[in-house]
């Protein structure tokens, strides 16, 4: 049967490919080896506030654009926990998960419930203004960017090669953030996100 919201992933992917002439093959914003976007000042679930300048120790920088009110992003938490887990006592890289939904379900307030509830060993960060994703060029939830210790964007897309867990045969982002530790790039650079649409706020435009 064919899946829609592949397909419409698919078409997206197209149009976007083909309105940009300097981006990525799926992001109308951002290309591989381009520095990383600067956010400052984001309120996470840990109470604090946080920016790019605070990872500055870090090799490896893991930003990824998720929420709660998309089953795909929930059916990935999960995964986002292992790789978080994995690397939390090396020091060496920072998973930065970013949640930019104004619904109730996905904001602050229900984010932090959600982080004390599974014990996970991540924070959310929020931005009400959406303006970190819109620098990203995020479209999906989720969608994964990484940076190396030059904070230049050596990948970004999907997390792995199957929306089923038990069905990955290929993981692109651990692939990435070894390549990235070993001071190589990674064999796929970019491939398109799977998940829902950022729900991003419509402007408003003057008569």
């Amino acid at each position: 049967m064919l899946n829609f919201r592949h397909l419409f992933a698919a078409v997206a992917a197209c149009l976007l490919a083909a309105g940009s002439g300097n981006a990525g093959e799926y992001n109308e914003v951002l290309s591989i080896g381009d520095p990383a976007p600067v956010w400052a000042e984001l309120p996470g679930t840990d109470g604090k506030s946080h920016g790019l300048a605070d990872l500055k120790d870090r090799d490896v920088i893991v930003v990824v654009f998720t929420c709660v009110s998309c089953p795909t992003a929930t059916d990935y938490e999960g995964r986002i926990q292992a790789l978080a887990e994995r690397y939390a006592g090396e020091g060496r890289v920072a998973i930065v998960p970013v949640c930019v939904n104004r619904v109730p379900e996905d904001q602050l307030d229900a984010l932090t419930e959600r982080v004390k509830a599974k014990k996970f060993a991540f924070h959310y960060l929020y931005d009400e203004s959406q303006k970190i994703a819109k620098d990203f060029g995020a479209i999906f939830t989720p969608e994964f960017y990484v940076f190396d210790r030059d904070r230049k964007l050596v990948y970004m897309g999907a997390m792995d090669d199957k929306t089923d867990a038990d069905k990955v045969e290929r993981r692109y982002v651990e692939e990435a953030i070894a390549a990235a530790l070993a001071g190589r790039k990674p064999e796929v650079t970019e491939t398109i996100a799977r998940g829902c649409r950022v729900r991003y706020a419509r402007e408003r435009r003057g008569r």
